[in-house]
Formats: C-alpha cells, sequence, structure tokens
C-alpha cells in the first residue's frame, strides 16, 4: 500500500532482492583488510514468528555493522538459530507436532520476517543448532572435556513428577505441581547428572572481568555470581561425622546458637529425626510450591530437624534446622548462624524463639542481648569468647582461625558462589550426551569417528523422555568390550550449544573442525555483542568458559584468545501501547508486516530508534511511526524535485559537524541523537545545497533507513550500491566555532519567539511578523541566518540595529535588548 504517495514496500522488496542477488553482504578473509566482526545474541525461533520488540534488537545490531561496513571495515555480521529447547518439545506434547517440523517451520517464517526488515547479515553462514553438522561438535566438544576432567558425573536434585515418570525443568514447575498433571506434587528426586567443570576458571573468570568493555552493570552481576570470598571453614560434628561449615566471620563462632541446612542438601533426610520427618516434609513441599525467582523474597524460614551440631570453639550442643535461604552447592550446603551478629538470623533466631548471644561488643555504645532491635554487624571487641576476649573482631579472624588450625578443626579457605555447570537434561529436542554405559567398562565415551550420535526421530511424546522408551537408540553395544551396553538418553543443556556458536559462524561449512584455527585467528573476538542484560550470569558466563576453556585444550593453536566478546552493548525493551513489555502471549505485539505495509519497514527502524537511548526501555506509538514516516516522506519528496545549486561555507561546516557527530553517537549507540543531527542536517538542505552534500546526507541516513537510501541514491543516477560506499570522514577545518555560536544563538532565539508567540496566541491575537531588535555588532548573526529564522518560525522577519533609525518598534523593546539578548515584537 502507498503512503503520502509512495510505495515504501516495494521499494524494499526491490532492494532486499537486488542485495541477496548481489550478495553484498557476504565476507570472507580479506588480507590486509581490518575486519570487524559485529554479533547478535541469536534468537530461538519461537512459533510466534518475530514482533517489533524483536526488530528493535536486529535493527540496534544493523545499523552498527552497516556504519562498520562503510568504514571499510571487513564486516562479519552473521545469523543463526538456537534452534534445539523445551518449547519446541513442549509443542510436540501438546500438538502432536514434531519438535523438527515445529522448529524448522518457525525457522523460515524467522528468516522471511527479518529479510523483511532489511538486515544485512552474511546468510551463507547461517547455523541451526538442532542439525547434526552443528551439534556434533557439541559432542566432539564434550568428549574433549571429559578427557582433560572437564566433566563428570555426580548425583544433584531435580523436579520429579511420579505421574509422567520425567524430570521436569524449573519452568514446568507450577506452584509445586507439574505443568501437565496439575493434581500431581512434583517431588525432588537425587539422581546422577552431567557437569562441566566450570569453576575450574572461577578466578580467570573474575580477574579478567575488568578488562572488558562491557556494562558495570554487567560485570558487577559476574563478580556476584562468582561471590569469590576468603574465610574459614570450621568443622563443626553431628552425629560423630564433621561438617565443613565455611565463614567469613569466623570471629564470631562463640555466637553461634544455630546451623542451617540447605532444603535441597543431598543428604537431608539423614539429619532428619523420625519425630520431625512430617514437619519436614510439609515444609519441603511447600518450597517446591515456590517460583524459583520468588524464593529470595520470601521470609526466612525452617523446620528444626530434630539434630544438633556440636560448636568446636565451646562444645556447645546447637539445633540444626533445614531453611529456605541456603544454597545446597555453597560450601557445605549448611550455614553457621551467629543471630547477635547477622541480620537474617536475627530475624530467624526471633521468629523461632532461638537464643541470641553477644560475642561482638562496638567501642561506643553498650548492647544488651535480651532487648536488641536488630543484629549489630559492625567490628568491635570480642566479649563471650573465652580467651579471645578484648581482641578487635579483624584481629580475633586470624588467632580464631590459627587456633582452630592448631586443633584441626577447621582451615583457610577461598570459598566461590560459583558452581559447577549441570547440563544433563531429561529431556528429547537437545544434542544426545556422547556416552555409553557398560555393565563391565563403566562410562565409555562413543568413538569421535562415530559422531554425531544422531537423535532418532520416530520417537514417541507424551510419558517421559522418549529416547528411554526408543530401544533402537538405548541398547548398543560397549565400544571397549563389545558387550551390550546402554546408551545415555540425557541431552546437553542448550546453552552447551550458544557457549560457542560465534566461532562456529568463522567456519560455519567446515565438516572436518568445528572450525579452522587461521579462520578464528582472523575474526575472533567478536569486537561487538549486542544481546540482553538477562544472560549476564548464564549464557555470557558460559561462553567465557568456553572459549578458555578451548584455548587451554589448544583449540587456537598458538593464538591468545582469551575471551569471546570485546565489547558488549545491552539493549532496551520495547513496550506495547499498553505500557507492557511487547509480548505475542500479552496480545500487546505489533508485527513487523503490518508495519511494512501500512508505513514502511525503514520508517519503523528510524522511529525505533528515535524515541530514546538504545539502552532503555522505549513504548511503541502509531503517532510516533507516523511522525516518522512525515519526515521520510519530505526527504523522498526532496529528492524528487532536487535541482542541486552551491555549497557554502555555513552548509559545509554544518555537514562536517553532522558527519563527526553521527559517527561518535553511532559508535556509542546513541542512536536516537544521530537521527536528531541527521533532520537537523536535511533541514539545513532544504535550503538548497551541492550534489555532494547530498549524497553525503544519504550515506548518513542509510543504515538507519537503507531501502529508500538505496533508491535515492540511485534516482540521482549512482550504478553502485550505497550500502557499500565510503562512510563520510569529517574534515576539521570546516568547523567553524563562529558558525557554532551563531547557530546556539539562533536556536535560543526560536525558543523565545515560540514563547512570545504563544503568550500573544493566548490573547487572541493573530500574528505575521516578527521584529527582532540587537546589538550593531550581533545584527549580522540574525540577517545570516534570516531564510532559516523565517522557515522555523514561519514569520515574516525583520531585523533591526538598536541604533536604526526609523524602526519599526512600538513597544521600545529596543531600550531592553542586552548583548546574547535581542528584543522581540511580534504582530
Amino acid at each position: 500500500m502507498a503512503e503520502h504517495g509512495h510505495n515504501f514496500k516495494s521499494i524494499e522488496q526491490k532492494w532486499q532482492k537486488k542485495w541477496e542477488n548481489s550478495k553484498i553482504f557476504q565476507t570472507k578473509e580479506k588480507k590486509g583488510v581490518r575486519k570487524f566482526y559485529s554479533l547478535e545474541m541469536y534468537p530461538y525461533p519461537s512459533g510466534t514468528g518475530l514482533h517489533m520488540g524483536h526488530a528493535f534488537n536486529y535493527t540496534v545490531g544493523d545499523i552498527f555493522a552497516r556504519m562498520k561496513r562503510m568504514q571499510g571495515f571487513n564486516v562479519l555480521y552473521p545469523m543463526g538459530y538456537d534452534s534445539f529447547g523445551l518449547p519446541a518439545e513442549n509443542a510436540a506434547i501438546k500438538n502432536g507436532v514434531h519438535p523438527k517440523k515445529y522448529t524448522e517451520k518457525a525457522i523460515a517464517n524467522f528468516i522471511k520476517q527479518q529479510k523483511n526488515l532489511g538486515l544485512s547479515y552474511d546468510w551463507s553462514r547461517v547455523i541451526f543448532t538442532h542439525k547434526p553438522e552443528y551439534y556434533k561438535w557439541n559432542q566432539y566438544f564434550f568428549l574433549k572435556f571429559l578427557e582433560k576432567g572437564l566433566a563428570y558425573r555426580k548425583k544433584a536434585p531435580v523436579n520429579w513428577c511420579p505421574k509422567c515418570q520425567t524430570v521436569l525443568a524449573n519452568e514446568q514447575v507450577h506452584q509445586g505441581k507439574c505443568w501437565r498433571h496439575q493434581d500431581t506434587e512434583v517431588e525432588t528426586k537425587n539422581l546422577e547428572q552431567w557437569f562441566i567443570r566450570t569453576t575450574k576458571y572461577s578466578d580467570e573468570l573474575l580477574d579478567k572481568i575488568h578488562s572488558l568493555q562491557w556494562p558495570s552493570r554487567i560485570k558487577i552481576m559476574q563478580e556476584n555470581w562468582i561471590g569469590r570470598s576468603e574465610g574459614t571453614e570450621i568443622f563443626f560434628e553431628i552425629k560423630g561425622e564433621k561438617w565443613p561449615i565455611f565463614t567469613t566471620r569466623p570471629d564470631t563462632i562463640f555466637g553461634v546458637t544455630f546451623m542451617v541446612v540447605s532444603s535441597q542438601h543431598l543428604r537431608l533426610m539423614e539429619l532428619v529425626k523420625p519425630d520431625q520427618k512430617d514437619k519436614v516434609e510439609s515444609f519441603l513441599k511447600k518450597i517446591r510450591a515456590t517460583k524459583q525467582e520468588d524464593l529470595e523474597n520470601l521470609e526466612k524460614e525452617g523446620v528444626f530437624t530434630g539434630s544438633y551440631a556440636v560448636n568446636p570453639a565451646n562444645n556447645e550442643k546447637i539445633p540444626v534446622y533445614v531453611g529456605n535461604f541456603v544454597l545446597a552447592d555453597y560450601g557445605s550446603g549448611m550455614v553457621m548462624c551467629v543471630p547477635a551478629h547477622d541480620q537474617r538470623d536475627f530475624e530467624f533466631a526471633k521468629k523461632y524463639n532461638i537464643s541470641i548471644k553477644l560475642v561482638i561488643k562496638p567501642k561506643d555504645k553498650v548492647l544488651n542481648e535480651k532487648n536488641l532491635d536488630e543484629a549489630y554487624t559492625g567490628p568491635g571487641i570480642l566479649i563471650n569468647s573465652g580467651s579471645f576476649n578484648g581482641l578487635f573482631s579483624e584481629q580475633a579472624k586470624e588467632k580464631i582461625t590459627k587456633a582452630l588450625e592448631s586443633k584441626k578443626q577447621g582451615r583457610r579457605r577461598t570459598q566461590y558462589k560459583f558452581r559447577d555447570w549441570l547440563v544433563s537434561r531429561q529431556r528429547y529436542w537437545g544434542t544426545p550426551i556422547p556416552v555409553i554405559y557398560c555393565s563391565s567398562c563403566g562410562i565409555v565415551p562413543v568413538p569421535e569417528k562415530e559422531l554425531p550420535v544422531k537423535l532418532p526421530e520416530k520417537v514417541k511424546f507424551g510419558k517421559g523422555n522418549p529416547l528411554e522408551t526408543e530401544e533402537k537408540f538405548v541398547n548398543v553395544k560397549c565400544p571397549k568390550c563389545g558387550n551390550r551396553a546402554r546408551r545415555e538418553t540425557d541431552t546437553m543443556d542448550t546453552f552447551f550449544d550458544s557457549s560457542w556458536y560465534y566461532l562456529r559462524y568463522c567456519d560455519s561449512k567446515n565438516s572436518k573442525k568445528p572450525f579452522d584455527i587461521k579462520k578464528v585467528s582472523y575474526w575472533m573476538p567478536v569486537d561487538q555483542y549486542i544481546g540482553g542484560a538477562e544472560h549476564a550470569t548464564m549464557h555470557l558466563i558460559y561462553a567465557r568458559f568456553f572459549t578458555k576453556a578451548l584455548r587451554d585444550l589448544g583449540f587456537f593453536g598458538n593464538l591468545k584468545i582469551d575471551e569471546p566478546f570485546l565489547r558488549l552493548f545491552n539493549q532496551g525493551m520495547l513496550h506495547g501501547s499498553d505500557g507492557f513489555v511487547m509480548s505475542k502471549s500479552r496480545g500487546n505485539d505489533v508485527l513487523p508486516e503490518e508495519v511494512s505495509e501500512k508505513y514502511g519497514i525503514d520508517t519503523a527502524r528510524l522511529f525505533l530508534v528515535s524515541m530514546a537511548s538504545t539502552d532503555k526501555d522505549i513504548r511503541w506509538s502509531d503517532e510516533g511511526v507516523e511522525g516518522s514516516m512525515r519526515f521520510i516522506s519530505k526527504v523522498m519528496d526532496f529528492f524528487s524535485r532536487k535541482k542541486f545549486g552551491k555549497t557554502d561555507a555555513r552548509t559545509e561546516n554544518k555537514l562536517n559537524k553532522t558527519i563527526k557527530e553521527v559517527t561518535s553517537y553511532i559508535e556509542n549507540f546513541q542512536y536516537n541523537l544521530a537521527v536528531i543531527a541527521i533532520r537537523e542536517l536535511f533541514n539545513y538542505l532544504e535550503n538548497g545545497t551541492d550534489r555532494k552534500t547530498t549524497e553525503t546526507f544519504l550515506k548518513l541516513l542509510s543504515p538507519f533507513c537503507p531501502h529508500i537510501s538505496e533508491e535515492l541514491w540511485h534516482r540521482l543516477g549512482n550504478k553502485t550500491f550505497l550500502s557499500l560506499q565510503k562512510w563520510p570522514v569529517v574534515d576539521e577545518r570546516k568547523i567553524n566555532p563562529e558558525f557554532e555560536k551563531e547557530e546556539k544563538t539562533v536556536d535560543g532565539l526560536i525558543n523565545d519567539v515560540n514563547n512570545v508567540f504563544n503568550i500573544v496566541r493566548s490573547k487572541g491575537k493573530d500574528v505575521s511578523k516578527l521584529y527582532i531588535y540587537t546589538l550593531p555588532n550581533e545584527k549580522n548573526t540574525y540577517t545570516n541566518n534570516l531564510n532559516e529564522i523565517k522557515k522555523r518560525t514561519g514569520l515574516g522577519v525583520f531585523v533591526y540595529s538598536v541604533s536604526d533609525k526609523g524602526k519599526h518598534d512600538p513597544e521600545n523593546k529596543s531600550k531592553k535588548v542586552k548583548p546574547g539578548k535581542p528584543g522581540i515584537y511580534l504582530e
């Protein structure tokens, strides 16, 4: 449909076809040419397709890649699909559609929609993680990790539905019940699971964060996630067995009055006495009914297990509770609690009437443990601590640790919150883990020559993991001894796929290796990575780990590639007109197809990045889109009647200032400011200019509105692709500070005129003329910009010096003129 006389959709289709047929965005290694690897986090191809929220994400990356390409960089800008995962499997169970069919239909739709957005991807490098030619290398890396001790197996708690007879992901547990069987309580089972030893790289992951050009909040989130703490491990005896308990506050050990063990601890039930079992199980049910993300905000609760621990400092017996706030895999999964000196412990002790014992006294006030309103968490002098009384708390930490070490009751320890990566998934739609279990040989890796272990397609969905009942898949011969054996039926966490996909783009068609070292050495690391902040503590950490692990396994040869992504940018979220984040499920989504038909996709691209800084959330607005369309229509109309003239020093000043600003703004993702600068330049050019300046304007507009820019470039008689033209370079000599000063002065004048105009109009008076009164030495500033002032005010404009005789000044405005502050009169 043509809007404002311009058939934008026809223009879009024309240039998308030409770009694709000419393969102008395909790239390869070029010796001696600066490379730039720009990448967005690849999407999961949902069956609902793209909405304008997705379009915003991809437009952000495309604008950046287009400028870099025009700047002469050899740009790698690929796209692929994170196509394994739970949603496709759920769809198979609900709707009877095979995950492969569901996924490939969704991908075809995604590709079509992304191409219609005018995204300048190198489609020849596209990857699909559900294809054997990709997941073969997942399996290959897993075997290499297994060989080097980076992959291992141990028991871990999982959500288990007794009716489905299967493990559930956290997302499949709704208020403690199975998502398919809402009458069935989910149980916690401890099953053998595969882990990747990510903690081996804890220190390097932490120490290298500061070298990354990433948003501060992401770096802080990773630091907190890894959570390195220096402290003391103290051995508390429970039922004759020593349990190691980590603390950063050994100075408070004499104030420990209870212990709390994690509700997910593998050995929890060993601590529960028979008379407490019902209470504990009821408490565990309540926890399972709570969403994972809500647990942190819950009131701290617990139940006495019936067991007691012995404090090694004073041999006191202290009760052991099970609680909802201790992580099973932090330290030993149990913590010592000092309610007088920890606020969380204080609230718990008050709630359950547990004794509170002061062991640190502040210097400046007296505390009484019987009427404490809150825990005292600061430093001070030890009291009620035996031979350590009188020591300052920092000094006591060292002395108490030494004393515990001498009695073999404790030791210094560096502890991390960071845990090894559980990669086992008891699901079908993922990469099969390449391992075989033999009763004689134990765990046997699948030989590399037999990779990939392919997912069988003919499986039955509905009960448990379909792989478990697929006999041809499960029953195999042991590669070592040839006896009957059983294949692993777990598949890999899909974060495994996304932990190295950026490397595969460098050499996506290689069937002999995951990637060629020479190609990786040319392209890596990724120069600019773009994606959501929600991936801070999973994907972004796993990808960093993977890069370091592959480096140490020799996959990069002598190359020193330590980090995958040099720069990271987190784009904001697009909200619907209702104010909520745009989504299909909420029903506030806007489809790219509808926008293209009504406004043109360039209009939408321009609007999406005009509203606010690109890292901020924005709100969809039809009125805003229409405003962008009016500007684009103005540009189209301007070119349709364009006759070239001459340029002047003022225009060259404005042009070079705009080149400088737009380049910097795009480089720093301040797209909204770049659009303002481009629009201001266009307003300037409407007064008339030469061909070169007009073409430069199109180059600046091109990353934002690639289709119409390409069309107008060719309408000017050019035969080459604008998308491959050289990006304008600023000529600093042509930027005149005096012109800048004049521009600011004119802007100030226009603001003042608008204010006076509104006052006069509010009194019911019509206005058609503007009289300006200036000091003699400032008159030229306004006469030189007369056309600009007329254009922006829509009034007839007359400029007088205060010393001019015979000037029209009925209200004596010229008498009030000050330097830089002209008089204004409207009639």
